[in-house]
C-alpha cells in the first residue's frame, strides 16, 4: 500500500513517517522536535498516545473501513528526550464491527516507551 496516502492531517502536523502498511502490521516513525515536549523536556504522553492512536487506526482504515477509536488504554514505561521514535502496530482481533490494534513505541535504541492497546470501531 502507498504510504504516502496517509500524510494528511494530523499526521502531517505531528510528522508521523508511515514505513509499512499491510493487513495486519503498521509501522511508522516519528522525529522527535521541541513542539512535541513537555515543559521538563521530554516527549508528551500525549504525543505518544496520538501516534499509537494514529498507527492502529491506519491498521484499520487500510483494509477500507471508515473507523473511530472506541477505547484506548496506554501505559508508559519511559522517557525520550530526541531522537527518531518507531512505532509498530499489530492487529490482535479483526471482527466485522470491531479491531484491536497493540502498538509498541520505542526509542532509537529499542527501548520501550509506551504500549498501547485499542479498539477500532468499524463505522
Amino acid at each position: 500500500m502507498n504510504v504516502d496516502a496517509w500524510n494528511v492531517g494530523l499526521v502531517r502536523h505531528l510528522g508521523m513517517k508511515f514505513v509499512e502498511v499491510s493487513k495486519d502490521r503498521v509501522v511508522a516513525t516519528l522525529e522527535v522536535r521541541p513542539e512535541l515536549l513537555t515543559t521538563t523536556g521530554t516527549v508528551h504522553g500525549g504525543t505518544l498516545m496520538a501516534f499509537a492512536d494514529t498507527i492502529g487506526a491506519v491498521g484499520t482504515a487500510a483494509q477500507g473501513f471508515k473507523t473511530a477509536t472506541l477505547e484506548s488504554k496506554t501505559n508508559f514505561f519511559a522517557a525520550a528526550t530526541g531522537g527518531k521514535l518507531r512505532a509498530e502496530s499489530t492487529a490482535l482481533h479483526k471482527g466485522k464491527r470491531s479491531h484491536v490494534w497493540q502498538t509498541r513505541i520505542t526509542d532509537e535504541s529499542g527501548r520501550l516507551l509506551s504500549l498501547t492497546i485499542q479498539t477500532q470501531m468499524i463505522l
